[in-house]
């Protein structure tokens, strides 16, 4: 078939006949690919004008609910992308690993946006600064979409997962994408955007495709626009130094390929759940996905002493490895991706080999099940023993595939200074159960790794691995890892934002953040706030209550009560001893109970729930005979699409007689929508 690019809201065909895409078990042709004729910068204006716009009227919480339901489409359409992907040598763990992770990106930031993000269409950056002594001039931060495409330049190995990872923070934020898959594996991602299109759940423009060559692309990118890459370094830093991008400040991301280390602690002997487990995941990184995984482990640091015994007990496992054709249920591991990827990762081994000597593995020669060894780009893993930690070519040469290197170290300091080696790198592991060894390891090379993993005894059973991508954490690295962040939960998400910080009177700032700010209008009408349901309730609806006299005997009771006999409420000669205080005082806890006695309406009505204080500061003591007088007014309101109720976050200002600050916070509670 010849693949189609998907943009300005129609498939278009390419205007010549392409070049031959390959099965990488078979070596027959799959499809045909090329984006002759595709009008890029149509597109990216396309996206911009129709996608943006149409993102931009949707909320956050509307947006996370497109995502639940995309994730929910391609779940039903494994079958398919596990088959799609199978043609690009993986197994059916590796596709799981893929396809799967991708699914599992959308249902994550779906969750996310739900939970953690308002249901509005800009998200607040930090809390309200006040700027004037006369509480009449602050500052709020604030994330607004930015108005261009997340362009996506992806790499081969991850043709379902390397998309929707980059695609759902966009789409979250509010920005529409443009995907160019790597040429090799690009059938299986416009199989995935058909399926997603043929939905329609998205807007119009928001999800755009580009098969074949990028062309004129770049040179059509404006500041409003985000370039996302993930493949090779050299790749990454052309693109990072293209006219255009740099003339224009175009936001740049790129995640490239690193030579991550996994290192063994001393402690971790052979006979220790540690040394197998440092193994077993050794193994595991060079056979997933062939070894083609940007987190991959490249370079094995042990100590000096245990290299033959690591050697020894990988190997062992590694002939245990069945390669072959991923449709035979005894393979463990497929092919590379492509006849072109195994020739560039054999040039590299025999760079690596200048350095060191092969304990397993042929890279010229593999006995393979089901499949012809030549037509299908096999290639044996290969375990690689370095003559010395001081060469260069383990900590410079990268082979893209089922390869690492075996180097040996001789103390702690010389495991972090070999780990720095590297330049820069995605991911790396410590396995050890000695955590005074973790922490000096950890904290030594954090400066050059985007993630780490300690693995032991202790957590190996929940542990997802060296080289698993998480979306709620940061993906990426420094160096030569790129020097951007991936995925990294709501990171990911404002990356495709613009902080702006906003000047204004309370009033102005409260209309445009949708918040309550202090010092702007409050509505005090009669009616206790918490009788109206959230149809009926406004920000800055209002009850002011008290005033209630704190007394000696309430403090001894809370005392008594409670048991929090602390001597600043219980010892009147002690706490005036205490530099805070001039004698006894009340009880924090004791402030906040008077507090939400004097606020709380105590008949049924439409506030179902308190479910926590946020942001709670203790400011001013309360002593016997203070009066307290609180003022309680409605800050935000969330509501939780079709649930028959949502939040509301209350500003709680508790005062004594002088009109000080006594305890400020927010009560968080839920709301029906109508009542009765």
């Amino acid at each position: 078939m010849m693949l189609r690019s998907y943009v300005t809201g129609y498939w278009a065909s390419p205007s010549d006949e392409g070049a031959p895409l390959l099965d990488a078990v078979t070596g027959e042709q799959v499809a045909t690919i090329s984006s002759a004729g595709i009008d890029m910068r149509a597109a990216l204006e396309y996206g911009r004008a129709v996608g943006g716009r149409g993102l931009r009227e949707l909320t956050f919480h509307q947006r996370a609910a497109i995502l639940k339901s995309a994730g929910l489409l391609l779940r039903e359409h494994r079958p398919e992308l596990y088959a799609l992907s199978a043609r690009t040598g993986a197994t059916l763990p590796d596709s799981k690993f893929d396809v799967d992770g991708g699914i599992g990106v959308l249902a994550s930031y779906a969750s996310k946006g739900r939970r953690e993000l308002p249901d509005d269409t800009i998200l607040l950056d930090g809390s309200y600064e006040p700027l004037g002594r006369g509480g009449q001039f602050g500052g709020q931060h604030i994330f607004t979409p930015l108005r261009g495409v997340a362009v996506q330049v992806n790499a081969f190995n991850f043709p379902v997962w390397g998309p929707l990872e980059k695609f759902a923070p966009a789409f979250l934020a509010g920005v529409p994408s443009l995907v160019k898959p790597a040429s090799s594996t690009a059938y299986v991602t416009a199989r995935l955007v058909e399926l997603i299109v043929a939905s329609g759940l998205l807007p119009a423009g928001s999800l755009q495709l580009i098969c074949g060559s990028a062309g004129d692309l770049l040179d059509h990118l404006t500041d409003q626009d985000l370039l996302s890459f993930t493949g090779s370094a050299s790749t990454a830093a052309r693109l990072r130094t293209h006219p255009v991008v740099v003339a224009r400040s175009v936001r740049f991301n790129a995640e490239a390929d690193s030579l991550n280390c996994s290192i063994l602690g001393p402690d971790a002997v052979p006979g220790t759940p540690e040394f197998d487990l440092y193994v077993g995941q050794l193994v595991t990184e060079m056979t997933v996905k062939a070894g083609q995984k940007c987190t991959a482990i490249r370079r094995a640091l042990v100590p000096e002493a245990a290299l033959a015994a690591v050697a020894e007990a990988a190997s062992a496992q590694l002939a245990e490895v069945v390669v072959g054709n991923p449709a035979d249920e005894t393979v463990r591991m497929g092919a590379l991706a492509s006849l072109g990827q195994r020739e560039e990762v054999r040039r590299s081994v025999k760079a690596l080999l200048a350095a060191g000597t092969a304990v397993f593995g042929d890279p010229e020669h593999v006995e393979v099940v089901g499949a012809d060894a030549e037509r299908g780009a096999f290639m044996s893993p290969v375990l690689i023993r370095a003559d010395g930690a001081g060469r260069p070519e383990p900590h410079e040469v990268e082979a893209f595939g089922p390869v690492a290197t075996l180097i040996g170290y001789r103390d702690t300091a010389d495991a972090i200074a070999l780990a720095a080696r590297g330049l820069g790198s995605l991911a790396g592991s410590v396995v050890t159960s000695d955590p005074d060894f973790a922490r000096d390891v950890v904290l030594g090379i954090a400066p050059w790794h985007g993630r780490l993993l300690v693995l032991d005894a202790d957590d190996a059973a929940e542990s997802t691995g060296h080289g698993s991508p998480l979306p709620m954490l940061v993906h990426g690295g420094p160096g030569r890892a790129g020097g951007g962040e991936e995925l990294g939960g709501l990171r990911a998400v404002t990356h495709h934002m613009q902080r702006t910080a906003v000047q204004a009177s309370p009033r102005v700032l409260a209309k445009i953040t949708g918040q309550w700010v202090p010092g702007s209008e409050r509505t005090i009408d009669g009616t206790h706030p918490f009788r109206k349901p959230l149809s009926q309730l406004r920000i800055g609806d209002a009850v002011v209550a008290g005033p209630r006299t704190v007394t000696a005997a309430d403090i001894a009771h809370f005392a008594e009560f409670t048991g929090d006999t602390f001597y600043a409420h219980t010892d009147a000669e002690a706490a005036a001893r205490n530099p805070f205080f001039d004698g006894i005082v009340a009880h924090g806890y004791l402030v906040l109970s008077l507090a939400a006695g004097l606020f709380v309406d105590p008949d049924p009505g439409p506030v179902l729930a308190n479910y926590g204080l946020d942001n709670l500061r203790f400011l001013t003591p309360v002593y016997p005979g203070d009066e307290l007088t609180v003022t309680l007014t409605c800050k935000a309101i969330t509501p939780r699409g079709d649930s028959e109720h949502g939040e509301v976050r209350w500003d709680a200002d508790v005062t004594k007689q002088d009109g000080s600050s006594v305890a400020k916070y927010d009560v968080l509670t839920m709301v029906a929508n109508q009542w009765p």
